[in-house]
C-alpha cells in the first residue's frame, strides 16, 4: 500500500479551506518561505564543494564577523519575498535597521522577521544549522510597514517556524493550531509531511546548556544544573547533557524528545545573549503550541514587549515541567 504523501503546499491549502474568508495571501507567504528554504538548503549542502565557507571580511550589527553563507541566506530570504506584495516590511538579524519593501513593489498586510542562518559558526564543521522566522499582521497606519510593526510582542505572532539543515532538511512551523514538520525530498523537490501534530513531552531527560559559562552564572542556574545531575529515579534524574551549540539543532532535538535548553543571563551578558525577536519569540511560539514553555527566568518570553529589533534576552525553553523547575531555581524558590 502506498504511503499517504502530503506536500507542504497541500497541507497549507487544506488548512486554508477551514477559513472561508481567507484570501490566500497568508498561505502564499508560507509557500514563499518554503521556496526560500529550498534555495538556502541547496547552497548549504554544497558547503565544502563551492566557495561558500569562511568569512566575507565584514562585521554585522552585533560586531560579529559575517560568514559568506550568512550573507547568502539573508539575500535569498529578502529576494524571495520582497516582490510578492504580501509583506509590508521585513527585519533580519543580520541587518541594523528594518528592511522596507522596495518602492517598485506593492506592500501587503504581513510582517516577516528572520534569522537567515542561525548557528552558522558551525557550518565549517558540518554541524546542523537553521533559518528561523516569524510572521505578524501589519498594525501601523499607511501603506508601508514601520518599526512599530516589527516590535510587537511574541504573543501577537500569527505564525513561526524554522528550517533545519542537517542530515535532511526539515521545515517545522505553526500557525497557532498545532506544530507540523515537513522533510524535504530532493528526488521530487518537495517538502513532505513527516511529523504531524508535534507534542513535546511534559518532562524530558535532556538538558542543553553551555557549561563553559558556568563560572559566570548566578547561583540559581548553578543549583538547577547541579539538581539535574543528581540521581532521583522518581524524576528520571540524572539528565543527559546534550549541547550542540546551534540553537535550532538543540531546540529541534528537545522538541521531539523532551528536555530543556538554557542560555541564561550571566555576568558577561546580564541581559542575555539570544535575540528576542529573531530567535526567542518564534521558538517560544512554536514550543507553546506544542505544549511546552519558554521563559526569560522571570516571565513568559511571549509577554515581553520588544524595545528594539536587536534586543537580547535570556532564554529557558522546552518541556513545561522542566522550564517551570528552572524558573523556581532562578527565582530562589527552590
Amino acid at each position: 500500500m502506498s504511503p499517504k504523501l502530503v506536500t507542504i503546499e497541500r497541507h497549507i491549502t487544506d488548512t486554508q479551506r477551514k477559513f472561508p474568508h481567507a484570501t490566500g495571501e497568508f498561505s502564499a507567504l508560507l509557500n514563499d518561505l518554503a521556496f526560500a528554504a529550498k534555495i538556502i538548503g541547496r547552497e548549504v549542502n554544497k558547503a565544502g564543494l563551492v566557495d561558500v565557507l569562511g568569512f566575507t571580511g565584514a562585521t554585522n550589527v552585533h560586531g560579529e564577523e559575517v560568514r559568506k553563507l550568512d550573507e547568502y541566506a539573508d539575500e535569498v530570504m529578502f529576494r524571495a519575498l520582497d516582490h510578492t506584495g504580501r509583506l509590508c516590511v521585513m527585519a533580519s538579524e543580520e541587518r541594523e535597521d528594518i528592511i522596507p519593501i522596495p518602492k517598485k513593489f506593492k506592500c501587503g498586510n504581513y510582517v516577516l522577521l528572520y534569522d537567515p542562518l542561525d548557528g552558522s559558526s558551525n557550518i565549517d564543521a558540518n554541524v546542523s544549522i537553521g533559518t528561523i522566522f516569524s510572521i505578524y499582521r501589519k498594525i501601523s497606519a499607511g501603506e508601508c510597514g514601520t518599526l512599530e510593526d516589527c516590535l510587537q510582542p511574541g504573543s501577537d505572532q500569527i505564525a513561526a517556524g524554522y528550517i533545519i539543515y542537517g542530515s535532511s532538511t526539515m521545515l517545522v512551523f505553526t500557525t497557532g493550531n498545532g506544530v507540523c514538520g515537513f522533510t524535504y525530498d530532493p528526488s521530487v523537490g518537495e517538502f513532505l509531511l513527516s511529523h504531524e501534530n508535534i507534542q513535546i513531552p511534559k518532562r524530558g531527560k535532556i538538558y542543553s546548556v553551555n557549561e563553559g559559562n558556568s563560572a559566570r552564572w548566578n547561583e540559581g542556574i548553578k543549583k538547577y544544573v547541579e539538581h539535574l545531575k543528581q540521581v532521583d529515579e522518581e524524576t528520571n534524574r540524572p539528565y543527559s547533557s546534550r549541547y550542540i551549540g546551534s540553537l535550532v539543532a538543540d531546540f529541534h532535538r528537545n522538541l521531539l524528545y523532551g528536555g530543556i535548553f538554557l542560555y541564561p543571563a550571566d555576568k558577561k551578558s546580564p541581559h542575555g545573549k539570544l535575540r528576542l525577536v529573531y530567535e526567542a519569540n518564534p521558538l517560544a511560539f512554536i514550543v507553546h503550541r506544542a505544549g511546552g514553555y519558554a521563559s526569560n527566568g522571570g516571565q513568559r518570553i511571549l509577554d515581553i514587549k520588544p524595545e528594539s529589533i536587536h534586543q537580547r534576552t535570556p532564554l529557558i525553553i522546552g518541556s513545561l515541567e522542566d522550564v517551570k523547575d528552572a524558573e523556581a531555581f532562578i527565582q530562589g524558590k527552590r
